[in-house]
């Protein structure tokens, strides 16, 4: 059986003043995360509220330990790549 490791993140949203804003700021950070770290990422939470989002990531590997460190590094990676969107919440399950 092979481990998935998820990866869900609660992030703050600070200025944005509507839903169009705020998929304009998502978007991009959906699209580097996928390309950088090669994992499935997608908006699961908070559609409708223009500060915030949930956002959950995942990836398929024969090795428990790198899918912890790769869910690890795209929390660090987030940290500092957008300093100006806080993580609120974060929680790393290996399935």
């Amino acid at each position: 059986m092979c481990p998935i490791g998820l990866l869900t993140l609660h992030l703050e949203l600070p200025g944005c003043n509507s839903l169009k804003e705020k998929r304009s700021r998502i978007k991009p950070i959906l699209a580097r995360l996928h390309r950088e770290f090669n994992v499935s990422v997608a908006e699961v939470g908070l559609n409708e509220h223009h500060h915030e989002t949930k956002i959950a990531f995942a990836v398929v590997t024969n090795n428990p330990v790198f899918a912890q460190q790769c869910m690890q590094k795209v929390v660090s990676f987030i940290e500092q790549q957008w300093p100006d969107t806080p993580i609120l919440d974060q929680n790393i399950e290996l399935i």
